[in-house]
């Protein structure tokens, strides 16, 4: 029988209210990924050249993440949610992906904010990825129907 993940990076708490309602949907277990040193209010200031999440835009850029996903061999698809941070899924999500090995696992990436949820593949490598989707406010119908799409 597969067994689910909803791993989830959430800066505001809007991804945490999606990933919650996606692993009640899914049937899946729930995994916060959680930043080793929190994001501030100024670190998410978008507008200021120097913050945190300005910075990480740099695609080498690791932040470390507090904890790891002890039994993650027991899952067959890893759903990983997070926003959209200048176009692209924050580095945090780059960080979880390589602690893993993730072959033959399906990976099915979503943003609850505009932009891509493409470019996360070099980071699990021998991973499936499914295409994703943008699931920000999305009805249980919605995270219904992108279960079964991904399933």
């Amino acid at each position: 029988m597969s067994k689910s993940l909803v791993a989830y990076f959430s800066a505001s708490g809007s991804t945490r209210k999606v990933a919650q309602c996606l692993a009640k949907v899914a049937g899946a277990d729930l995994f916060e990924i959680v930043p080793e040193q929190p994001y501030t209010a100024a670190d998410l200031d978008w507008t200021d050249r120097n913050s945190r999440s300005t910075r990480e835009r740099d695609p080498k850029c690791r932040p470390a993440v507090a904890s790891a996903c002890e039994n993650m061999a027991d899952y067959d698809t890893v759903y990983v949610g997070f926003p959209i941070w200048w176009y692209v899924a924050p580095t945090i999500i780059n960080t979880f992906l390589e602690v893993y090995d993730l072959t033959g696992k399906r990976v099915v990436p979503f943003a609850t904010s505009g932009g891509t949820v493409a470019a996360l593949e070099p980071s699990a490598p021998g991973a499936t990825f499914a295409a994703g989707d943008v699931l920000n406010g999305a009805s249980d119908a919605k995270l219904e129907a992108f279960v079964k799409a991904n399933a």
